[in-house]
């Protein structure tokens, strides 16, 4: 158990995941800290309103949201990926993630959708074993995992996945940069009655990882990028036979 303040309140903070609120037993349980100290840990997060406070029941406070938030916002890869999630649900019409590796888990960044958003249960800022999820495959494939499959996603520069995360749902994603430089991915996600896995869904997916991979490395001038989203475009009308 960690003895420094700040390792405690990472312990504290770190209770809350996956869980809207939490009664002070429950966080003494979960992070085996002594009654007085969880106690007087908790009211002090209040009070910098990194925690609020509602009867008996504890939850994450608005400035530690802000605090992600901002983050997330000035996240390098969030920056440079921003306008090209918005065409990709735009293009296909499909909830848009994107995530990076962290372990054995990913980490979404950003989640661009319409209806459909609120039957996917990813949200930004949560997490999913990697190995379940075609961004996690992805950026497996690309970082060295020599499991059987993912080869084949090495070779393709695709992954996709049905039925794991939501019945009835698959998802298309591709790693965003070359093998042993991807760090982050891109992904669609939506039902498997309306998610082509052929090249009206795959090719917007990997137009846009190209693109966002440019706009990150600086070598891809305003033109070009302008280019590159009209080829989005493009893959669209094909997939809508115009």
């Amino acid at each position: 158990m960690p003895t420094s303040t700040l390792g405690r309140i990472a312990l504290v903070i770190g209770a809350f995941e996956g869980r809207s609120s939490l009664p002070l037993a429950e966080i003494m349980l979960v992070t085996q800290l002594p009654r007085s100290s969880a106690h007087r840990m908790v009211e002090g997060l209040v009070q910098m309103g990194w925690l609020s406070k509602r009867g008996r029941d504890y939850s994450l406070g608005l400035r530690l949201v802000e605090l992600g938030s901002t983050a997330v916002h000035q996240n390098r890869v969030h920056t440079a990926a921003s306008q090209y999630l918005y065409q990709l649900y735009r293009t296909t019409g499909m909830t848009v993630h994107l995530a990076v590796l962290d372990a054995q888990d990913i980490v979404f960044l950003d989640k661009v959708g319409g209806p459909m958003n609120g039957i996917v249960p990813t949200r930004i800022g949560g997490r999913l074993p990697a190995t379940v999820s075609a961004l996690g495959q992805s950026l497996l494939a690309y970082n060295g995992s020599c499991e059987s499959g993912y080869g084949l996603i090495r070779e393709r520069g695709i992954a996709v996945e049905m039925n794991s995360v939501v019945q009835g749902f698959g998802c298309i994603a591709s790693p965003i940069g070359p093998i042993g430089e991807a760090d982050a991915a891109i992904s669609i996600c939506g039902p498997l009655h309306q998610l082509a896995f052929d090249r009206r869904m795959i090719t917007p997916v990997r137009l846009a990882a190209a693109a966002i991979w440019r706009s990150l490395n600086g070598i891809s001038p305003t033109l070009q990028r302008r280019n590159l989203l009209q080829s989005i475009s493009t893959a669209a009308n094909v997939r809508a036979g115009v």
